[in-house]
């Protein structure tokens, strides 16, 4: 009698647990499916979808985003690399730099603009917005300079452009410091030929 009551106790605790875990799913015929059954329904689902949806470059649905992927595709794209010039093209046009390269040129680019001969006897000091500053090798050159001012003005802006010299100021030769030492008398000093 106790194998009885065992077995029957056994059934009631496997049904109980049933219960308590919630029906079991029933299928469209009525019989009862398994979890088996549900995966290959839902995959069979999404099989159907898939082949539903348009197909193409073009077919992708306007309200989706683009997803970011880790390469750029078959169409040119910024992620793609750049040339280096490019590259360098954006940067001095995003930080506001391409007047100062642009007189960067100036002193590079010096005998080219105005000529071996003028380049020779002088040299550009300092630009600074739109007057040009120039130390010639003598006080003769200094006036010579002065005279060529609008043709070496001329000659700039048809390499460069026409705002970045708008204006020349040309100083003569630097003389020499007769201060030596911590100590000095402040005047005119040496009277010659300096300046």
């Amino acid at each position: 009698m106790d194998n009885s009551k065992g077995a029957s106790s056994s059934r009631d605790t496997t049904s109980a647990d049933r219960r308590a875990a919630g029906p079991e799913p029933v299928g469209a015929a009525g019989e009862r499916t398994t979890g088996s059954d549900l995966a290959r329904a839902a995959l069979q689902a999404a099989r159907e979808k898939s082949k539903a949806r348009p197909r193409g470059r073009g077919a992708r649905p306007t309200g989706r985003t683009r997803r970011s992927r880790g390469w750029s595709g078959p169409d040119a794209d910024d992620r793609d690399p750049q040339e280096l010039g490019r590259l360098l093209r954006r940067v001095v046009d995003a930080r506001g730099w391409s007047e100062r390269l642009t007189g960067g040129q100036l002193f590079g680019r010096w005998a080219e603009l105005v000529g071996e001969e003028i380049a020779a006897h002088s040299e550009p000091v300092e630009l600074s917005e739109g007057v040009l500053t120039l130390r010639a090798e003598s006080t003769a050159w200094a006036t010579e300079l002065r005279l060529l001012q609008r043709q070496l003005v001329q000659r700039i802006a048809d390499g460069l452009g026409s705002r970045v010299v708008r204006r020349i100021k040309v100083s003569g030769p630097a003389a020499p410091s007769w201060r030596h030492g911590p100590r000095h008398i402040s005047g005119r000093g040496p009277r010659d030929t300096y300046g």
